[in-house]
């Protein structure tokens, strides 16, 4: 069974960083693509970041030059580090996986549960 476990939420004032990080474990056979995506109450949930491994990442207009997404495939691991934040930054954000797995034929879609990311004015 596919795990996504995210770590690095917290309340930040405005101008500040944080870095979250995502490690996937559980039989996974190759990995696609990682990212992060965010939800704001009231609101869809929208892509933040992915990182895809033939080597390219893709950003929301809202966060190019703020935040920075970096992976390391050999380890499973996602990071986001996320800097001048502001308070519209302000969401759970969610870990995904697009991954391969041992026991399951085809590409699987898998999510963490969520860290809250508080950004104060």
């Amino acid at each position: 069974q596919v795990q996504l476990v995210e770590s690095g939420g917290g309340l930040v004032q405005a101008g500040g960083s944080l870095r979250l990080s995502c490690a996937a474990s559980g039989g996974i056979f190759s990995i696609t693509s990682m990212g992060w995506y965010r939800q704001a109450p009231g609101k869809q949930r929208e892509l933040v970041a992915t990182f895809t491994y033939g080597g390219s990442t893709n950003y929301a207009d809202s966060v190019k030059e703020r935040f920075t997404i970096s992976s390391v495939n050999a380890r499973k691991l996602v990071s986001l580090q996320m800097n001048s934040l502001k308070p519209e930054d302000t969401a759970v954000y969610y870990c995904n996986a697009v991954v391969t797995t041992t026991a399951t034929p085809g590409i699987m879609n898998y999510w963490g549960k969520g860290t809250l990311v508080t950004v104060s004015s």
